[in-house]
């Protein structure tokens, strides 16, 4: 268990932004979200565990998607990759309900969900413990005075600089080339992460293994290509 007072790893005061709740869920999504959110949430105490023992079977590895909207991708990986523990992080009740509803049908026993601030979540995670992280189409905040805001920043990219295993994947998705350079910009040089990305089709094109959001196809619909990132911790 992570001692706060000797890691300087209290948590940190910070605001979040967007929306926690949308439209009112329907009867059986509140009845599945009463049923089984409890069993997928992460408790506070379990945080400071050791991720794979946070799995009712034993796991090969950790992977972490941060924000993971409507849930379509985690519950794909989970499903494709019985043998790794998942963790999904996503503060906003509709996109939770709808990865509840998916779990309890499809009957993932490989994945646990914190539905608040992933920012919380990765400062409390043990040094070198998660083998991949996923943040995919994160809300870009275009105007200059919510960059602040961004998800990807110098702190979450030092909290996934620790929490990473030497070798562990960090892969990014957006279809604003705004954010992408900004992406770009604050990792490309960073002493802890190597961009794996040899040729275009690298970036250009969605990973073979995984699946098009609701975000991803929203964003091509409307004529955006999207950039997928893929960096290395050294």
């Amino acid at each position: 268990m992570i001692d706060e007072a000797e890691s300087g790893l209290a948590p940190r005061r910070r605001n979040l932004y967007g929306r926690r709740r949308g439209r009112r869920l329907r009867p059986r999504m509140r009845m599945l979200v009463t049923e089984h959110l409890p069993r997928l949430s992460l408790s506070s105490e379990e945080r400071d565990d050791p991720p794979a023992s946070l799995f009712p079977h034993p796991v090969d590895d950790v992977w972490v998607e941060i924000g993971f909207g409507g849930g379509e991708h985690l519950a794909h990986m989970a499903e494709a990759h019985p043998e790794i523990g998942f963790i999904g992080s996503e503060p906003f009740m509709e996109g939770t309900a709808k990865l509840v509803a998916v779990a309890a049908d499809r009957g993932l026993d490989n994945l646990r969900l914190w539905p608040d601030d992933a920012r919380d979540l990765l400062e409390r995670l043990p040094t070198a413990s998660i083998g991949r992280c996923y943040i995919l189409f994160p809300d870009p905040w275009p105007k200059a005075r919510h960059h602040r805001r961004r998800i990807v920043s110098p702190e979450t990219i030092a909290d996934l600089a620790r929490v990473l295993v030497p070798g562990g994947l960090l892969r990014l998705a957006t279809d604003h080339m705004g954010y992408c350079r900004w992406m770009l910009a604050h990792l490309i040089g960073h002493p802890d992460f190597a961009w794996t990305a040899r040729r275009p089709a690298d970036w250009r094109e969605r990973p073979a293994e995984a699946v098009a959001t609701r975000y991803e196809e929203k964003a091509r619909a409307a004529g955006r290509t999207p950039a997928f990132l893929e960096f290395r911790r050294l």
